[in-house]
């Protein structure tokens, strides 16, 4: 899953969220140097991360991509299934998306001090372009998908999947459905034990 996924997943604990946001740039046992809830954020991401590679629906998505992308088929899916959890966000929240874009972006600034290098280079981007919530629409995650294809020098050919996104759209957003309702029942169980 991607960013927002990430994030809505960790539940309501801000240092929770910033972990699971940041963990990708986190490896081995360098997750210990953190505070305890940032640590669990980590490990949460982790579990997800582990559990979506493995599924039987998220798998069946990135088939679908995998001749035209190959190994960036898993990254691209993540992309996708993150705009149908912007597009249909009241079904999975009653907080508006807006609002809880923006309580992340203010967690982050209070807690600086403890992100990661990479997180703090990351932010003004992130938070300048607002990429949660540019998720919600087609137009915007074409946008992502090309700034991760220029990252890959052009050599992943992401900026092309939105193509993808809008032929089998449909196929795509069922799939999200069923998967993320799993994913949520896993994610909980994980926060439960961590």
């Amino acid at each position: 899953m991607n960013f927002l996924a990430h994030i809505y997943l960790s539940g309501d604990n801000d240092l929770i969220k910033i972990g699971n946001f940041m963990a990708d740039g986190i490896r081995g046992k360098q997750f210990e140097h953190f505070p305890e809830d940032v640590q669990k954020g980590i490990l949460l991401h982790r579990s997800i991360d582990t559990y979506t590679d493995n599924h039987d629906i998220f798998r069946q998505s990135t088939k679908r991509l995998h001749e035209k992308y190959h190994h960036y088929s898993g990254v691209i899916v993540d992309i996708v299934y993150d705009h149908f959890l912007a597009k249909n966000w009241t079904r999975y929240s009653d907080e508006k998306l807006e609002d809880f874009i923006n309580r992340f972006y203010n967690s982050l600034h209070a807690n600086y001090s403890i992100l990661t290098e990479k997180t703090q280079g990351l932010m003004p981007y992130m938070i300048e372009r607002n990429w949660l919530l540019s998720y919600q629409t087609v137009e915007g995650i074409h946008q992502i998908l090309t700034q991760m294809d220029r990252r890959s020098k052009n050599i992943s050919k992401m900026q092309f999947a939105s193509e993808e996104l809008k032929e089998f759209y449909d196929e795509f957003e069922q799939e999200f459905t069923i998967f993320f309702e799993d994913l949520q029942k896993h994610a909980s169980q994980k926060l439960l034990s961590l």
